[in-house]
């Protein structure tokens, strides 16, 4: 297996610095953003989860950058519901362009980055190659006191939807209230919370496949 380097970067934001753990691969095809689950909740970008999506992705031959969302880590600004986080994802995707090219773009977000991640896709000039999405906390995300109106995604834009069956946090069935209107199907993993204990070998098996069946 190829040696994966991990860099730490300040990256200029509009809220002021991002700071980004990057898993490196020798000669990247793309760019994999990666994000992290609620800041207030103690979310940052050495998430299980998170380093999980990362891993797999650089595996598959992308830098994959985990940002710290605002206001965690080395992170500049303050909390901002998904809007700043927004802004400040699009943000890096250009820096990130720069400086790896117009390769393969890949977003895949766990809970609160999940939804962050909805509302890149719609800034965006064109549509990811690849897009993961992993315990969305569409609706009310219980204890966080915030409604995630999650945005629906483009007809023609394919999503791994990962969701564990015992999730008290971001309820499975409000999954499906977001997933079936869009006929999108969801991968439900059996005995998994939402923080995917002793399932996280499989989240990045399910990324794998998913690449590899070309969608």
């Amino acid at each position: 297996m190829e040696r994966i380097r991990v860099d730490t970067l300040l990256v200029p934001g509009p809220a002021g610095t991002i700071e980004v753990l990057a898993d490196l691969p020798a000669a990247p095809r793309g760019v994999a953003l990666v994000c992290h689950p609620h800041p207030l909740f103690g979310g940052a970008n050495t998430n299980k989860v998170t380093y999980t999506l990362a891993r797999a992705y650089a595996e598959l031959g992308y830098a994959a950058l985990r940002p710290n969302f605002r206001g965690v880590g080395r992170s500049e600004g303050r909390h901002d519901h998904g809007e700043g986080e927004t802004e400040d994802m699009v943000a890096l995707i250009a820096w990130a362009r720069e400086r790896w090219g117009e390769g393969e773009l890949a977003l895949a977000g766990f809970s609160f980055g999940a939804y962050v991640q909805t509302r890149v896709v719609g800034r965006l000039p064109e549509p990811p190659r690849h897009l993961t999405l992993v315990g969305l906390p569409h609706g009310l995300a219980l204890g966080s006191g915030k409604q995630y109106d999650t945005p629906l995604l483009p007809e023609t834009l394919p999503a791994l939807l990962i969701h564990g069956e015992h999730d008290d946090i971001a309820p499975l069935a409000r999954v499906f209230d977001w997933a079936r209107p869009q006929t999108r199907p969801v991968v439900v993993i059996p005995g998994a919370d939402h923080f995917f204990h002793g399932k996280l070998a499989l989240i990045k098996t399910l990324v794998l496949r998913d690449h590899a069946a070309g969608r």
